[in-house]
Parts: structure tokens; C-alpha cells; sequence
């Protein structure tokens, strides 16, 4: 296997992965405003740190409203992190790629020259 075709699979398994983070980030909106729906649906008089209520009283969707709330919360900072971070992997893999292309291309002028 020539070092191009690896980095072109390392680049193709990168872009998949960014994908999934991007997806990460889709679910946890979701489940983030899922949960502040149902809190300002059910819920009676909240009281709320930044967008994460808490002191709700004991019913069983006030639970799910926080665990919703939290969870999506999470799934959208871990969506964005890895796909920033696959993001810049695949950038690294794509500036390798570029690099070996283009030194395989002078390699082929020069045998071109010497073959003339």
C-alpha cells in the first residue's frame, strides 16, 4: 500500500467520523430542546442556572425534562469537540496527501526527462 492511498483512507475514515459528530451535535439539540419544552410545558415556576433548571418539584416529567436537558447538553459539546477535532485531523491528512502527490508528480517529470 503506497503512503498516498493510506492517507486517503485515514482522510475518507476522518471525514466519516467528523459526520458523526455532526450528527452527535444534531441529537443532542435535539434532546436539549426536547427537555426545556417539556419543562416550560409541565413544569411550575422553574428555577434555572443558565439553561439547566433545577428545584422542580418530584414528578416524573420534571426528571425526564432535567435528564433530557443535561444529557442533550453533553451529546452537543462532545458533537462539537469531536468535530472540530476530526476537522483538523482530516486537514493534516489532506496537507500530507497534497504533499506526497506532489512529490510523486516531480518524481515522474524526472524519470520522464531522463527517459527523453
Amino acid at each position: 500500500m503506497l503512503f498516498s492511498e493510506y492517507l486517503h483512507e485515514k482522510a475518507e475514515e476522518s471525514r466519516h467520523n467528523e459526520n458523526i459528530g455532526y450528527f452527535l451535535v444534531a441529537i443532542g439539540s435535539i434532546y436539549f430542546i426536547g427537555g426545556q419544552i417539556i419543562t416550560l410545558a409541565k413544569g411550575e415556576n422553574p428555577e434555572w442556572f443558565l439553561l439547566i433548571p433545577y428545584n422542580l418539584t418530584p414528578q416524573p416529567y420534571n426528571l425526564l425534562a432535567l435528564s433530557l436537558t443535561v444529557l442533550g447538553f453533553v451529546l452537543l459539546f462532545l458533537g462539537l469537540a469531536l468535530s472540530i477535532r476530526y476537522a483538523r485531523e482530516r486537514a493534516w491528512y489532506m496537507k500530507e496527501l497534497h504533499r506526497a502527490h506532489s512529490t510523486e508528480e516531480q518524481r515522474l517529470r524526472i524519470e520522464k526527462k531522463e527517459r527523453a
